[in-house]
């Protein structure tokens, strides 16, 4: 029978998330791929070091078990050349990560692959791969490449962050915080309390982990957590929504617009997702960050 990836959760993530090419990169920039290519070559028995989304990653994998039907499926779409792709494949196997599959385009835009590997989050730190993918349907963020580590204080458990409004919900409430202010927005939610939100581009993915979540005898477990500029009264339909949704959530924090990065440090995340530039800019400092480009507050 042919392979399939039905049942698991499917990452696609690019080299430069997984590992870190900063000075390849730049390299990559000052001149041409030819350069590039001749140096990851050079560089092809040295690990490359970890980047922003290698905790994600590995914890992820984690979830698999021998002699198990895979739960997780982490795929390599770069835009990268193929040779390039001989390094990561290389660096994944010195970290013990058991990646089999990869997709590399020498420069073109890879995110169009996403839907025959049926992905549920891709991650890059290309914003018009990003953008492109969220326009698709699916999960998407841009990574800081310079983001804050991962704290290695929880082994055995995948902690991930995500903001509401335009990644969890769509961005309705904050179209209305934008165009009339904070009063109107908090009148706006408490007269909608009972009315859930319309689900947002991340959804899917809060959805996939709380599938993960239910599994038992696992040496992986999840724990999530809300972090949003939302106060009371307005935390209401937030969580009602997720009672909707019969998704439960570990941790909610209802900071009313405080900066995030010092609770996300205590929370100690592998991957926080949010919409706003400012919050992604501040949390980077302090956990590995990516910023959902959608809803209003990205548009034009």
């Amino acid at each position: 029978m042919p392979a399939s990836l039905d049942g698991c959760l499917v990452v696609a993530i690019s080299s430069r998330a997984l590992f870190d090419f900063e000075e390849e990169n730049q390299l990559f920039e000052a001149s041409d791929d030819h350069a590039y290519m001749a140096l990851q070559q050079q560089r092809l028995d040295v690990p490359a070091k970890p980047g922003v989304a290698f905790s994600l990653v590995k914890k992820l994998l984690g979830f698999n078990q021998a002699g198990e039907a895979p739960r997780v499926e982490v795929v390599v779409l770069s835009r990268n050349d193929p040779v390039s792709g001989l390094r990561v494949y290389r660096s994944a196997q010195a970290y013990g990560l058991p990646i089999q599959r990869g997709v590399f385009t020498r420069g073109r835009e890879p995110w169009r692959f996403l839907k025959p590997l049926h992905a549920q989050l891709f991650l890059s730190a290309n914003e018009a791969d990003v953008r492109a993918a969220l326009d698709a349907g699916v999960p998407a963020a841009r990574v800081y490449p310079t983001s804050a580590r991962a704290s290695d204080a929880h082994p055995d458990e995948l902690r991930i962050a995500f903001d509401g409004d335009a990644v969890l919900f769509s961005d309705e409430a904050e179209r209305v915080f934008q165009s009339e202010g904070l009063d109107a927005f908090q009148r706006h939610e408490t007269h909608h309390a009972l009315e859930p939100l319309p689900p947002g581009p991340f959804k899917p993915l809060l959805l996939a982990l709380h599938g993960l979540q239910q599994q038992r005898n696992q040496a992986v477990r999840v724990r999530t957590a809300l972090v949003t500029a939302r106060s009371a009264p307005a935390h209401e339909r937030a969580i009602r929504t997720l009672m909707s949704w019969k998704i439960e959530i570990d941790e909610a924090m209802f900071l009313g617009g405080l900066p995030k990065g010092e609770f996300l440090r205590e929370f100690e995340p592998d991957f926080f997702f949010d919409d706003q530039l400012g919050h992604c800019a501040h949390a980077s400092q302090h956990v590995p960050s990516g910023h959902v480009a959608a809803g209003i507050s990205n548009q034009g």
